[in-house]
């Protein structure tokens, strides 16, 4: 029974795909539409295989990597530091929160010119926007686990007289640790999203830079091809950091089917 239930629950995660594949095939068998707006399937695997054999895919792929790397970690440790400065304390919380709140709601892509006035289009600018584009979920997620700490728990840490330091660690960290990871999660994800649109408006490198110079040359097959990369490493930094979070926190983990 479990068998089954496994194999349905994989036909039915690739049925979609196969849909969008055999609809692919049949428009670009048709003539009608030019191959410079949407390629050949066979088209685009030769493109891909090419631009692998070259490195210039895994090149663009590894900037933007790193970049998300730098980014992300800065918003991860400032995030956390905040969430848990305005879970622990209403009078930071009445500082912080309206300003915060305010600025949640600007999308990311309106900060990217500003930005590039600022820092220009090398590795700051992109840095700072995928700083940006993480830290809210970070926060939101990190201070609401804290916040949510039960009374109770607090009133036995100041019983035994810990200090903050350690109520943090024996308190309110233990109890706010899954959406401490949610906030993780999302953050990453957010992340990845945010330096292929950085990296689109304004860069000379990355895999964003790629999608844009394929743009303005027409070359469709490349951009899909850095499209679908994209979404599969994507997909892999979202697998990676669950699997992460299993392993650091085995008590904890999520059931997702």
């Amino acid at each position: 029974m479990k068998t089954e239930k496994k194999y349905i629950s994989i036909l039915e995660g690739i049925l979609l795909p196969v849909i969008v594949i055999v609809f692919w095939y049949i428009t670009t068998n048709s003539g009608r539409i030019p191959q410079s707006i949407l390629p050949k399937i066979g088209t685009v695997w030769t493109t891909f295989i090419d631009m692998c054999r070259s490195g210039e895919l895994w090149g663009d792929m590894s900037v933007s990597l790193l970049r998300v790397l730098k980014g992300y970690l800065i918003a991860a440790v400032t995030g956390v530091l905040l969430g848990t400065s305005m879970g622990m304390s209403k009078h930071i919380k009445n500082i912080i929160q309206p300003t915060i709140t305010t600025i949640r709601q600007i999308p990311i892509m309106a900060w990217i010119p500003l930005l590039i006035l600022w820092c220009g289009i090398g590795e700051a600018s992109k840095v700072v926007v995928i700083v940006l584009a993480a830290i809210f979920p970070i926060v939101v997620n990190t201070e609401s686990g804290i916040a949510q700490t039960p009374a109770s728990y607090i009133e036995v840490a100041k019983l035994y007289k810990l200090g903050k330091v350690e109520t943090f660690l024996r308190v309110y960290l233990p109890h706010s640790l899954p959406q401490i990871q949610t906030g993780l999660k999302l953050g990453l994800g957010v992340s990845w999203m945010a330096v292929v649109a950085a990296e689109l408006i304004a860069s000379t490198s990355g895999i964003g830079y790629k999608m844009s110079y394929a743009r303005t040359l027409m070359q469709s097959d490349v951009l899909i091809v850095a499209m679908i990369v994209v979404g599969v490493v994507g997909v892999l930094i979202d697998k990676f950091i669950t699997i992460l979070f299993g392993v650091l926190t085995p008590w904890n983990r999520i059931k997702t089917r």
